[in-house]
């Protein structure tokens, strides 16, 4: 990028004062906040995975790709839930939701277990939203 003439060139950009890049977490807090965000999805659905994801992302690896994971699948069972609330219509969405619920459950509570050992875990049946 060059400088019109007569004008001088202009500083690099500087952070505004105070600013301090985030600090990458240690590997046993992101292993707690990536068990968090699983477990939080059972109760709050999809924004405990929104907020850890905005928030954390930048924070370490381990934890961004379980803020990734999670927020992915939880957005895939809004999906699904907000289809079977159509089809309570006709019978089945009733047990749809039942259903849906149900893998839910036992989905995050089996990441939440890998994410507190320290492994890496991807959900089967959601679409890929963020990565």
């Amino acid at each position: 990028m060059t400088t019109p003439p007569n004008q001088p060139p202009q500083p690099p950009y500087q952070p505004p004062a105070g600013y301090a890049a985030p600090q990458p977490l240690s590997p046993s807090d992101e292993k707690m906040w990536a068990t968090l965000v699983h477990v939080g999805g059972i109760f709050f659905n999809f924004l405990p995975a929104l907020i850890g994801y905005l928030v954390l992302k930048d924070r370490g690896p381990f934890v961004r790709a379980h803020t990734a994971t999670a927020l992915n699948f939880q957005l895939t069972m809004l999906i699904a839930q907000f289809v079977s609330a159509v089809l309570w219509i006709a019978i089945i969405g009733i047990f749809l939701t039942i259903a849906i619920s149900i893998v839910t459950l036992i989905f995050s509570i089996i990441a939440a277990v890998q994410a507190n050992k320290g492994e890496w875990y991807t959900y089967p049946l959601s679409i890929k939203f963020v990565s």
